[in-house]
C-alpha cells in the first residue's frame, strides 16, 4: 500500500490566482524562495494528512457527500505576517468561511476519521501562503518591511473546495461544488 498526502482547500480562481502567483514567482526570482511555489495559491480548509493511495476513490466519495448550504464572497486584502517565517495574503474575516471550514473539520473527523485539524490549538486563520518554508529569518525582516507597503486585493466567489494531492508538488485531484452546484 502506497501512502500519499493530500489536503484540502479552497483554490484561489483567476485573476486573483495570477496576481498571487505573480507574487510567489517574483520571490523565486530575486530571493530563490520556492517553497510557496509546490502548490497552487489556496486557502487550506485542512491541513496535509496521510490516506492510502489504494483507497483515494473513497476518499473522494465520502468528500463528495459533503454539502455546503450557500456560495459566498471571499475577500484578499493586501500582506500580512506569520513572525518569523511566512508571508501571506491576508483573507477578510468572514462568518461564511470559518463555517465552512468548521462543517469540512465535522465532515472530516466522521467521515474519513481525519482528527489533525481538530486537534490544532492554534485556531484558524485562514490566509494565503506567498513564502514559508525557505524563508530565513534575516531575509524576512527585509521582505516584512518591503510587502508592509505593498498592496494586492479582489474579491472572489467561492462555490467549491478542492482535494489536493503531493505528487512532485501539489496538485488539485478534484473540485467538490457547493450542493452539486
Amino acid at each position: 500500500m502506497t501512502v500519499k498526502k493530500y489536503f484540502l482547500a479552497i483554490v484561489i480562481p483567476p485573476p486573483l490566482f495570477e496576481k498571487v502567483e505573480g507574487v510567489k514567482q517574483k520571490l523565486f526570482e530575486q530571493h530563490g524562495l520556492k517553497g510557496a511555489l509546490r502548490s497552487p495559491a489556496h486557502i487550506t480548509l485542512h491541513r496535509p494528512f496521510e490516506w492510502k493511495e489504494e483507497k483515494e476513490n473513497v476518499l473522494i466519495e465520502r468528500l463528495n457527500t459533503f454539502n455546503f448550504s450557500s456560495v459566498f464572497n471571499i475577500e484578499l486584502n493586501n500582506f500580512s505576517f506569520f513572525e518569523p517565517r511566512v508571508v501571506y495574503v491576508d483573507v477578510v474575516p468572514n462568518n461564511d468561511l470559518l463555517e465552512l471550514h468548521n462543517a469540512l473539520k465535522t465532515h472530516a473527523k466522521k467521515e474519513l476519521k481525519l482528527l489533525n485539524e481538530v486537534n490544532d490549538m492554534r485556531g484558524y486563520h485562514p490566509h494565503v501562503t506567498v513564502a514559508s518554508r525557505d524563508l530565513k529569518k534575516p531575509l524576512f525582516y527585509g521582505l516584512k518591511n518591503f510587502f508592509e507597503n505593498e498592496k494586492l486585493s479582489g474579491t472572489f466567489s467561492c462555490c467549491n473546495f478542492s482535494l489536493l494531492k503531493l505528487e512532485k508538488k501539489w496538485e488539485v485531484l478534484r473540485t467538490f461544488s457547493f450542493n452539486n452546484l
